[in-house]
């Protein structure tokens, strides 16, 4: 099942190149009946007529392209006067000349089977009909072709057999599509179901690694901890990017464009990566921007993320800078450079190829399966942002992600995110939902570590006490999401209680559930340091509100 968006684009371009086919044929065809009609030897019945349509056809051809454009997709009103117009005039020219005029027949057999290739069976049936019609018709009123019944019996058997033929093979090809079709389909959910089932567990021994961390460990416990947790960031992020794939495989992916503010983008970007990064060394450098931006938070995010967490895999122990430029008055562009080993010149296009993976560089121990960049790439064509990368061997890389819409030039100021940001989570009062017992066990030690007032329920609970977050899974169970969840709470509680999502389904199909910007969703397995700074700005927004009040 693909995309209303993809679908509506392949629509546009089936119209568009057949519009386009007819004002080269109808060119072609008056550049030889005029004439003909004009000079021709022949006799032809009213010149006057033949000549009219010659020229009215043209710029009714241009007229029907510039309908597509302005209104593509499927017209089945215009299809059909288009064909009766096709039929109609060739008909008529055809019957109206003598023998110099028979080639037009050709044609006609275009038109039959051009809309039926372009427009399905349902086209080439009714197509085949009024062509037949139309010999008929011809055979009447033409002496010539009445003098000849072996050549209209010719033209006849091939209006009959070529669209029959055409007819079969289309049948063949859709059921071979639909078979195919189905497989993408099952491979994308048997994709996006063990992901999702694979993320409960991971995302568990993640928190209890950080329970782990917390602890009073001797550097050696310490350093088996630490390769632990990097071993399960690659998992997460392998896990990350088959779901990214299988809900761009079942075309489920529509954009949902907002203003948003790019430096907001860029801070969960970086919040994302950061703990990646000092296991690598890495220096995330990025440079103010004010600018907001018409794009799909979710699916930029993921393109962005995508980016910088290739960057950080390949440019560990240097410098990454990621920056915004403009690139025109309403336009701007995200880069991301860094300072690694670069990309070979006869690599640089295929790194966007899905499981390629670039291994003459030194560094063949860098976890991943190739699909950062190949998704990149998809969503770049879903979001309209333009994608290129410069790469000098020895000198680095320089991903760009333009053609983002500018609708404001300044953004509030936004708190920026900082490694040093004190942890302002102590005696805070958090409600915690999640019908997993390992991840319910997991969060809630993590979270009174940290120093938090914890209620832990494996469902939706019946009381509830004074609260000031609510962390919830989203799938509870039974059909219960989060955003039930946080419903229910806030019903209870009578005020809006602050929310955090955890989920290991689609951002975006979340996003949609949920229907609020300001509820933060964080991806399974959920980086301990991600949870605790989402932690950190609910905390700081729940006491200026009790300042206020």
């Amino acid at each position: 099942m693909k995309s209303k968006n993809v679908q509506a684009d392949e629509e546009f371009d089936t119209e568009r190149s057949q519009a386009l086919v007819r004002i080269i044929i109808v060119t072609v065809a008056i550049s030889y009946v005029v004439p003909l009609t004009l000079f021709g030897a022949g006799e032809f019945k009213d010149r006057v007529i033949m000549l009219f349509i010659c020229l009215y056809f043209f710029p009714f051809s241009l007229a029907v392209y510039g309908w597509i454009v302005k209104q593509p997709g499927v017209n089945r009103w215009r299809r059909t006067i288009t064909i009766s117009h096709d039929l109609g005039a060739l008909t008529y020219t055809i019957a109206a000349g003598g023998p110099a005029l028979t080639p037009l027949f050709a044609i006609m057999l275009w038109v039959t089977v051009g809309n039926g290739l372009r427009f399905g069976p349902t086209y080439l049936k009714s197509s085949t009909a009024a062509t037949l019609g139309g010999v008929v018709a011809i055979t009447y009123v033409n002496p010539y072709w009445h003098q000849n019944p072996y050549m209209v019996l010719t033209f006849a058997l091939t209006t009959l057999l070529v669209p029959a033929y055409i007819y079969v093979l289309l049948g063949r090809l859709r059921k071979a599509y639909e078979a195919a079709q189905e497989a993408s389909l099952s491979k994308s959910r048997f994709l996006a179901q063990a992901s999702h089932d694979l993320r409960q567990p991971i995302h568990a021994i993640s928190l209890f690694t950080a329970c782990l961390r917390e602890a009073e460990l001797q550097p050696r416990e310490l350093q088996m901890v630490e390769n632990i947790d990097r071993s399960l960031q690659s998992v997460s992020r392998l896990f990350k990017s088959l779901l990214d794939i299988s809900t761009l495989d079942s075309g489920r992916v529509t954009p949902k464009v907002e203003k948003i503010a790019i430096a907001e983008i860029i801070e969960d970007v970086v919040r994302q990566n950061y703990e990646m990064a000092q296991l690598s060394g890495v220096v995330l450098r990025v440079p103010a921007c004010s600018a907001i931006v018409a794009v799909d938070r979710a699916l930029f995010t993921t393109m962005l993320q995508n980016v910088v967490n290739n960057a950080v895999k390949y440019a560990a122990h240097e410098v990454i800078v990621i920056g915004c430029r403009r690139s025109s008055a309403q336009r701007l562009a995200v880069q991301v450079y860094d300072r690694g080993l670069g990309i070979p010149l006869e690599h640089q296009e295929k790194v966007f190829e899905e499981f390629y993976q670039v291994r003459e560089r030194g560094d063949k121990d860098v976890e991943g399966v190739g699909l950062g960049l190949p998704i990149v790439k998809r969503l770049s064509r879903l979001l309209d942002v333009d994608v290129t990368l410069r790469s000098v061997p020895g000198k680095g890389t320089c991903v760009t992600l333009g053609n983002l819409q500018i609708v404001q030039k300044t953004s509030p100021a936004n708190a920026k995110f900082q490694k040093d940001q004190p942890a302002l989570v102590g005696g805070l009062r958090v409600l915690l939902v999640e019908d997993d017992e390992a991840v319910l066990a997991a969060t809630a030690s993590l979270l009174r570590k940290w120093g938090c007032e914890v209620q832990a329920e494996l469902a939706i609970p019946e009381e509830v006490g004074d609260c000031d977050l609510l962390i919830t899974d989203f799938d509870l169970g039974g059909g219960v999401t989060g955003t039930d969840c946080i419903r229910s709470i806030r019903r209870r509680t009578g005020k809006q209680v602050p929310a955090v999502v955890m989920s290991g389904h689609d951002e975006s199909r979340v996003r949609e559930d949920l229907g609020s910007a300001d509820i933060p969703i964080l991806s399974k397995p959920v980086r301990p340091a991600e949870l605790r700074s989402i932690i950190v700005v609910k905390g700081i927004d729940v006491r200026k509100m009790a300042s206020v009040d």
